[in-house]
């Protein structure tokens, strides 16, 4: 703080560059940090790239010490938030409120109860939802259909993402909404982009590690609809559908489930076969990443296990993978013990005595 705030440094000089968001020493030097700062134990907070000066209070509070003028910019925006909700409600003004609240969604942690709770808004979303399923069979989606709809649906993904809402966002079985969405297949850039936000509200929804979102997902076609985007979609959309795929496997629900049956893991081999297979071709660290997450977790089933010894691709096995990993020290990790957990044990006489080494 020194530093930015020495008034003999050129006033144009960089100091954060955060996206498209630049602050020079000026912008510093306009938040009259000098007249606040003290040496009696003041944390320096950054909230909206506003530098904010708070006492070390038990919960460290950082909106506590904001200047006048900040608190009033915050209240007129809480205001503006209020109005997009409400417009919401109407056809006419509905556009531009989802375009406006879905670049908010990230700043206002409170949105997804506000959304949720407000009269007519979840119907609002879903009606936007509903209203471009005809234009799925036959394929005529526009990119402004598909915009105008993934800022709905960045909308649902804050109500599920969100601890208040999001047990109530299951229960209202609201995935199920965009499960036509994932059945699609054209390769277009409006299709693609409604695939990978349709994704996304289900990738926030698994990242939570809750087990109401395993349990309720196992009652759907998600594993197959994720199935069938690793085994065709573009390297993101895939990227995020084996992600899903991971963290389901990651519960112990989720890993039974689909090491119950013959066809189940089969299905889910073969996907995953035919991936390290393509990404020998076409490497994607990311993508190789969950990959052999859930080959390693798939390792863990004792029946699944004993299959894999048979159905490992060689690519695993070899140096195929080396030069995309070589900075990768734990996915290396992850191989190495899928690798060993593969390894054949010591064989068992009929009474489960493991024999002596010949």
């Amino acid at each position: 703080l020194k530093y930015v705030l020495d008034p003999h440094r050129p006033s144009a000089e960089l100091i954060v560059k955060d996206g498209n968001i630049c602050l020079t020493c000026e912008n510093f030097w306009s938040l009259e940090l000098n007249q606040c700062m003290d040496s009696n134990g003041k944390d320096i907070h950054i909230v909206d790239m506003y530098v904010v000066p708070t006492w070390k209070t038990k919960n460290l509070d950082p909106l506590v010490g904001l200047s006048a003028v900040t608190t009033a910019l915050a209240q007129v925006d809480r205001e503006k938030i209020y109005q997009w909700i409400n417009e919401l409600s109407s056809p006419e003004t509905r556009e531009n409120a989802l375009l406006e609240l879905s670049k908010k969604r990230e700043s206002v942690p409170d949105l997804a109860p506000m959304l949720w709770h407000s009269c007519g808004t979840i119907a609002a979303l879903l009606q936007e939802i509903v209203n471009i399923y005809p234009s799925i069979n036959p394929p005529t989606l526009t990119a402004h259909q598909s915009n105008r709809v993934c800022n709905a649906l960045a909308l649902l993904q804050c109500v599920a993402s969100h601890p208040e809402t999001r047990s109530a966002f299951l229960a209202a079985h609201i995935p199920l909404f965009l499960y036509p969405f994932l059945h699609t297949v054209s390769k277009t850039r409006p299709f693609e982009y409604l695939r990978l936000t349709s994704l996304g509200v289900i990738g926030a929804l698994v990242k939570t590690d809750e087990q109401e979102v395993i349990n309720f997902l196992l009652t759907t076609e998600i594993i197959p609809l994720c199935l069938r985007i690793m085994e065709s979609g573009s390297e993101l959309s895939k990227t995020v559908a084996t992600f899903i795929l991971q963290k389901i496997l990651l519960d112990d629900t989720g890993l039974a489930y689909i090491c119950q049956t013959y066809e189940r893991f089969s299905h889910v081999a073969m996907i995953l076969g035919k991936m390290v297979l393509q990404l020998s071709k076409e490497p994607s660290a990311r993508l190789l990443k969950h990959v052999v997450r859930c080959y390693l977790r798939l390792s863990d089933n004792p029946r699944a296990r004993e299959a894999l010894r048979q159905c490992l691709p060689d690519q695993l096995k070899d140096t195929t993978f080396a030069q995309v990993l070589k900075d990768d020290t734990t996915t290396k990790r992850w191989l190495a013990q899928l690798v060993k957990n593969l390894q054949e044990g010591p064989v068992t006489d009929p009474r489960g005595i493991p024999l002596p080494p010949q």
